[in-house]
């Protein structure tokens, strides 16, 4: 059975306008939003990188340099699609190169280390291009793209994220459920009642 090289990119790079304070910093489980992304990542690959751009040197100084590779984008007002260039750009870099990427973010704070292993699975299973995760009658990050699709991924412009592809795919995109993929964290209140289902 082939075993696939597996890299993980974490997109940190937002400014959380409509949060009023870096979303990134809020704590979580004991940790921070994006140290707890890390730490499920973490799980399944070594040294995810990391893409900052609003607030960088602040996430920066919360994250140890021996356990992530962390890529600044300076173009990060541009949109998605210039971290997700910049994060693939560094993976790129590195030896070896990945057979897979999976993209997650760190305000979806049920991903866990057994989500990112069923996607791997379903990859090796369903040997489709993409896996993606299903939420809210919709598919999207966390998701696994294949490295036949780098290069589109490099080529995505502005706001334009992972989803266009796994739109574009249709048939060609496994999927794994996910149901809490539908919270995020855009608001005070959604980080509000996100921490009212915690247990405890």
């Amino acid at each position: 059975m082939t075993i696939f090289h597996t890299d993980i990119i974490i997109l940190a790079a937002g400014a959380s306008t409509r949060l009023g304070q870096p979303k990134q910093l809020l704590p979580w489980q004991g940790v921070t939003l994006l140290q707890y992304a890390v730490k499920t990542a973490l799980t399944v690959t070594t040294q995810p990188v990391v893409v900052t751009g609003a607030n960088g040197e602040h996430l920066a100084a919360a994250l140890d340099p021996g356990q992530v590779k962390l890529v600044f984008n300076p173009n990060w007002q541009q949109g998605i699609a210039s971290s997700i260039h910049c994060g693939l750009q560094a993976m790129l870099n590195r030896t070896p190169e990945p057979d897979q990427v999976i993209f997650m973010v760190c305000d979806q704070p049920f991903v866990t280390s057994g989500l990112l292993l069923d996607l791997i699975n379903e990859r090796q299973k369903s040997r489709k291009p993409i896996v993606a995760c299903a939420y809210a009658e919709t598919l999207g990050i966390p998701a696994l793209f294949d490295k036949s699709l780098f290069p589109q991924l490099l080529d995505l412009q502005g706001d334009t994220g992972a989803k266009r592809l796994i739109q574009q795919y249709g048939e060609e995109v496994a999927s794994v459920e996910f149901p809490e993929g539908a919270y995020d964290i855009d608001t005070e209140s959604q980080y509000k009642e996100l921490i009212d289902k915690l247990p405890g």
